[in-house]
Order: structure tokens, then C-alpha cells, then sequence
């Protein structure tokens, strides 16, 4: 340490300075995928491309309000949580509980197909939010795409169900 961030213990000595938990281990994390990524600017983009996608989808849009906003803005901000950003999502929200909240729509392979299907092509199109335009780093990408194929998959609640039902 330098002299004027010495810590100093009984007698005038020198202290030791022992971190643990948390702090210690926030300390010595790599950077969170939010950080990675550009923070909160990133998903804002990859949730834009999605449901750009999905109002014009004759499949999903019927799943969806009229009005997208709020749609979007929970999608980013559970994302941003998620992937170590700020918890703002659990702080209006609560926990998640992602397929409690989706329960009531009819959701078989075609909707979850069609579902990934758009967050893959938004995944693909993602940049990093730096203002390089640095494609999102390849492990990032397979995580991220790990994470919605095994979320999306958990949403099946109509396995056998003919596609398009209204919800």
C-alpha cells in the first residue's frame, strides 16, 4: 500500500488487511457480462431488433400487448439483471418467476421456435455498445444464446398444442 492508504493497527504497526466474502470476491471478479458488453445500451438494442421482429410475427404478436413499450423495457431490465447489471427488474418486479408470468399463453414448440428464431437473429445482429460496432465476443454470444434456448424450452407449457392459439 502506499503510505497515505496504510492501514495502521495497535502500536503504531501496520495492520493486515484481510478481505473476504463478498467484497473480496467482488474485488477479484472479471468484469460482469453487463460490463462486457457496454452495459444497459446493449440489451436496449437486442430487445429493440426482438420485438421489431415479433410485431410483424403473426404467431407471437397476438401473445403481446398492443402497445410494446413495457414489454421491452421488462425484457431489457430482466436481462440487464441477469447478466450482472443494475437489479432494478427485481426491485419493481420481484423475483422473476418466468413461468408463472407466461403461464396463461397457450406456448408449444412453434411459439418457442419462432420465439428463438427472433433472439437469435437479434443475437446475431448485436454489437458491442462501445460505439466500435465489435461484434459480440463468440462466448458471450453462446452463452446468451445457451441461456434463451434453455429459457425458452422451460416456457413449453402446450407441448402437444397446434401453433398460433390466441393467448
Amino acid at each position: 500500500m502506499s503510505e497515505p492508504d496504510k492501514v495502521v493497527g495497535d502500536g503504531g504497526q501496520p495492520a493486515q488487511v484481510i478481505l473476504r466474502g463478498s467484497l473480496r470476491e467482488a474485488v477479484n471478479a472479471p468484469p460482469t457480462v453487463f460490463k462486457a458488453v457496454g452495459g444497459q445500451g446493449f440489451f436496449d438494442d437486442l430487445v429493440d431488433r426482438f420485438y421489431d421482429a415479433v410485431e410483424r410475427d403473426p404467431l407471437l404478436r397476438p401473445m403481446y400487448p398492443r402497445d410494446l413499450r413495457r414489454s421491452r423495457e421488462r425484457l431489457a431490465g430482466f436481462l440487464v439483471q441477469y447478466w450482472g447489471g443494475p437489479p432494478r427488474y427485481s426491485e419493481e418486479r420481484g423475483h422473476p418467476r418466468l413461468r408463472m408470468r407466461h403461464m396463461h399463453f397457450a406456448i408449444g414448440r412453434a411459439e418457442r421456435d419462432a420465439w428463438m428464431a427472433h433472439m437469435t437473429a437479434s443475437l446475431d445482429a448485436a454489437t458491442l455498445a462501445d460505439g466500435t460496432g465489435r461484434p459480440l465476443p463468440a462466448e458471450i454470444r453462446a452463452a446468451m444464446f445457451d441461456h434463451f434456448d434453455n429459457a425458452a424450452t422451460h416456457l413449453i407449457n402446450q407441448p402437444g398444442a397446434p401453433s398460433g392459439q390466441d393467448c
